[in-house]
């Protein structure tokens, strides 16, 4: 039933593709197949596996990197049709960010309805408490850094303490962004922050802002919060090592030592997780927040959040910076899996061999790896087997495409916020259906809704989309986060000979 569904809703994915590429002609049709190329591969191998016909290492991987050598090809071949022949935003791999308005700027408070002049507001705005606007002596310097050559302003708005600027693009979204951004900075000094966004009519608008509203850096109180958190977690790890060895650590403390090696590993993937992160923030220059760890007993932590306390240049940082992490505990976590198996022997850690089939990426390793071992009902496994297979759930938990988490920025990078928003909601409503299988899915879906619903902020140059090779890795990461947390069913299981 879980194949069907999923075969159903892949084909659902496709036409409705199809059908809204096709109104934008060839350019359309082209973002759509992208789209095919990279969703059919992963299709194919996984209906073949359930069907049991295994495919080659090999061969898998030539379909993958074919795949991509076909969407990076139409790719270009999209980008060669032109600027001007492209539609805004014609493809399902490149959302409609058209409907984002500036009212995006900031995640708490809305715009008041917008006068035509900044000097003359209206009735309703006089209404509203007073906020201190852009002194009329900086808003004459702020309205000679536009051109012909980069924007051309038609028009002057308020928006909150800052200000609107209508009017047309000239030139790469890039560019044209950098050259006003420094030409504001030399008139203005670092009072101003300049952001390129989408308008509510799908035109590009300039949204100035004064600098105090930049994102601040963390308090004491939050970074000794962290630090809790952190010793808590670390606690869980040991905990959680100790459930898996059979005993529970809290009312037998001499057995600390037992769980040392799993704990350790444990932590070694959260840390790695965290250090990406942070290695690649300063390789952009950007400041992050100490990381808030989630303690949870069952697995030792769900991951951590953390906040940007800078503005973003644009959306491929956020992305980088939000995929360098699960990529890295994700790679590592897979090592020790792979490392695990292929040193699983007898006398090694017991686990039931339905342990397996909490996940259909890591039954499927282990199924080409172990054989027929998995048909009995009792598995001696190397303890790297656990340690790989909880680090591997800790960071697809942490690629769930929903708010501040790491799946939901990347999405934000590449779909724009009207889809994330969307997909949040639709993640909520996932695991609280999932909660009554699982009650841990409640309890990250509590967790999500009320400290990571919210999206991330925009970047100051929103227009410019990353690249190809960014979207390829965006989807190939949301599928293993989904390979990863969905289990195999009972029947399937038994289809593949996994469990007693």
């Amino acid at each position: 039933m879980i194949i069907v569904l999923i075969s159903l809703a892949a084909i659902g994915v496709l036409v409705w593709g199809f059908n809204r590429a096709k109104p934008f002609g060839k350019a359309g049709m082209l973002s759509w197949l992208q789209s095919v190329v990279l969703m059919v591969p992963w299709l194919l191998v996984f209906g073949l596996f359930i069907l049991g016909i295994y495919l080659n290492v090999a061969l898998i991987l030539a379909i993958l990197v074919l795949s991509t050598i076909a969407y990076i090809y139409l790719g270009n071949q999209l980008r060669a049709l032109g600027e001007d022949a492209l539609p805004r935003r014609p493809s399902m791999v490149r959302s409609d960010k058209a409907r984002e308005t500036s009212e995006t700027m900031t995640d708490s408070t809305a715009s008041a309805p917008a006068p035509r002049q900044m000097a003359q507001p209206s009735p309703a705005a006089s209404a509203r408490p007073e906020v201190e606007r852009i002194p009329a002596e900086d808003l004459q310097q702020i309205q000679t850094i536009f051109g012909i050559d980069t924007f051309f302003a038609t028009e002057t708005l308020p928006y909150q303490d800052g200000a609107i600027f209508k009017g047309n693009l000239r030139g790469n979204p890039e560019e044209s962004h950098e050259r006003l951004s420094r030409s504001l900075k030399e008139k203005l000094g670092d009072r101003y922050r300049l952001f390129l966004v989408n308008g509510p009519d799908a035109r590009p608008t300039i949204v100035v802002l004064p600098s105090r509203n930049d994102p601040q850096p963390s308090s004491q109180f939050q970074l000794g919060f962290a630090v809790v958190l952190a010793l808590a977690t670390l606690a869980t790890c040991f905990e959680a090592s100790g459930i898996f060895l059979g005993f529970d650590l809290s009312t037998d403390m001499a057995r600390l030592p037992e769980t040392l090696a799993i704990a350790s590993g444990l932590v070694l993937i959260l840390a790695t997780h965290e250090i990406a992160h942070r290695w690649m923030a300063q390789r952009y220059h950007v400041r992050l927040s100490p990381p808030f760890f989630l303690p949870a007993w069952q697995l030792g932590s769900l991951g951590a959040f953390f906040r940007f306390e800078s503005l973003l240049k644009n959306r491929s940082i956020l992305f980088d910076i939000a995929l360098a992490g699960p990529a890295a505990g994700g790679i590592i976590s897979f090592v020790f899996l792979i490392v695990g198996l292929s040193l699983s022997h007898q006398g090694g850690l017991p686990l039931q061999a339905n342990f397996f089939q909490g996940s259909v990426l890591v039954g499927t390793i282990a199924r080409v790896v172990l054989g027929d071992a998995l048909q009995q009902p009792y598995v001696e496994v190397h303890p790297l087997v656990v340690i790989g297979w909880l680090g591997l759930v800790i960071n697809a938990i942490n690629l769930m495409p929903a708010g501040q988490l790491d799946g939901g920025r990347i999405l934000q990078a590449i779909y724009g916020r009207t889809v994330t928003g969307r997909a949040t909601v639709v993640t909520i409503l996932f695991l609280v259906i999932a909660s009554l299988v699982n009650p841990l899915a409640l309890y990250w879906a509590i967790v999500i809704l009320f400290l990571q619903r919210d999206l991330e902020r925009p970047a100051l140059n929103e227009l410019t989309e990353p690249n190809d090779t960014r979207a390829a890795l965006a989807l190939l990461a949301l599928f293993l986060m989904a390979a990863t947390l969905l289990p195999l069913t009972p029947v399937l299981a038994g289809r593949l000979g996994i469990g007693g």
